[in-house]
């Protein structure tokens, strides 16, 4: 009984083998186990080509979208990245004289590398702070990772009961849009939040503090004497240690910056790029947070219940975790760098 499909290269090699040894048709598929119409095929076309490669030649349905059409199908990706797949075929088929299908364009897509994905979310950077943040990639490019280790990051973050998803599916039958079990309740503001402070080195993590209803100069001037000096002043004796900050607005006010100023000799306060959180390691502990939130097996039901378990969380995060953050922040300002003071992946 012959065999389905093509002959690899060492099956070819083997009938054309046998048939130079001088067997029969008959008897080279005897003895390979393949059909005589398989011998006598491949016999012929290596008689008549050479050919003992596998490889099937002009074989299925001939590409409509030629090298040159990627090409061209790649300038219209390049031109519009939020084109629809719709869009594309129009375009492309605009002065062609063989049009295509959207079919056809998606396959050519697949083909080329791109895929639909959601687009990352960034901080619009203007100009000029696009220049600062080059500036302040600049300053530090020749800071090391002993360097970062004397920088004492802080950020705030506010964190909701409540989750709206909207990448949430269901599987529903027509009749069944208002089924209870087919719904995604929602709740104003996401039913109350808690917003905490935060700040760690790489020596340790600081205990988180939580802020009643919003953080404004005094309370932040709070939080700076009361947690912020003690820190810098206990880890960094010797007054080489840096605070950061980003510029919010309460962290900018008058009495702020005063009080930073009578104490100038303990420490300095980094100065920091507007719209940077790429920059910022400690964003990436509130996203840490958020996932164990949501992983949590029994859902917090009241802000206080959420406090508490924001503050286990973040208590918890291990030392390599931050460690490797700090870690992270030569290659972070080679990425703003390389962006000339742009958006990065961090």
């Amino acid at each position: 009984m012959g065999k389905k499909g093509d002959l690899s290269n060492f099956e070819r090699g083997m009938v054309v083998g046998a048939r130079r040894a001088g067997l029969s048709i008959s008897q080279s598929a005897q003895l390979l186990g393949f059909s005589r119409t398989t011998i006598s095929r491949v016999y012929k076309e290596w008689c008549a080509k050479g050919k003992t490669s596998s490889m099937r030649q002009s074989c299925g349905r001939k590409c409509l979208v030629d090298a040159r059409g990627q090409r061209r199908m790649g300038r219209l990706i390049q031109a519009d990245r939020r084109a629809t797949l719709t869009e594309i075929t129009t375009r492309y088929n605009r002065g062609m004289q063989q049009s295509i299908r959207e079919a056809t364009t998606c396959t050519t897509l697949r083909r080329m590398g791109y895929n639909s994905r959601r687009p990352h979310r960034v901080p619009l950077i203007s100009t000029t702070n696009r220049k600062k943040r080059l500036q302040f990639a600049r300053a530090h490019q020749n800071w090391t990772v002993e360097d970062w280790k004397n920088v004492a990051w802080s950020d705030e973050s506010r964190f909701l009961l409540r989750h709206s998803n909207g990448r949430v599916r269901i599987w529903r039958k027509q009749n069944e849009n208002m089924d209870p079990s087919c719904l995604v309740t929602t709740v104003q503001a996401g039913g109350g939040g808690v917003m905490v402070w935060g700040m760690f080195s790489w020596h340790t993590l600081v205990p988180l503090v939580p802020i009643g209803h919003r953080l404004n100069a005094t309370a932040y001037l709070s939080i700076v004497s009361d947690h912020v000096h003690p820190f810098m002043t206990t880890m960094y004796p010797s007054s080489d240690g840096y605070f950061q900050q980003d510029n919010a607005p309460c962290h900018k006010a008058r009495i702020i910056s005063n009080w930073f100023l009578e104490h100038d000799n303990e420490f300095t306060v980094l100065k920091w790029p507007p719209q940077s959180p790429d920059l910022n390691p400690i964003e990436h502990l509130w996203d840490v947070v958020e996932r164990e939130l949501r992983a949590l097996d029994v859902h917090p039901t009241n802000l206080h219940q959420l406090q508490d378990a924001i503050l286990s969380i973040w208590a918890n995060i291990s030392k390599e975790c931050f460690q490797h953050l700090v870690e992270s922040m030569p290659r972070r300002i080679k990425a703003v760098l390389k962006a000339k003071g742009g958006q990065t992946l961090y």
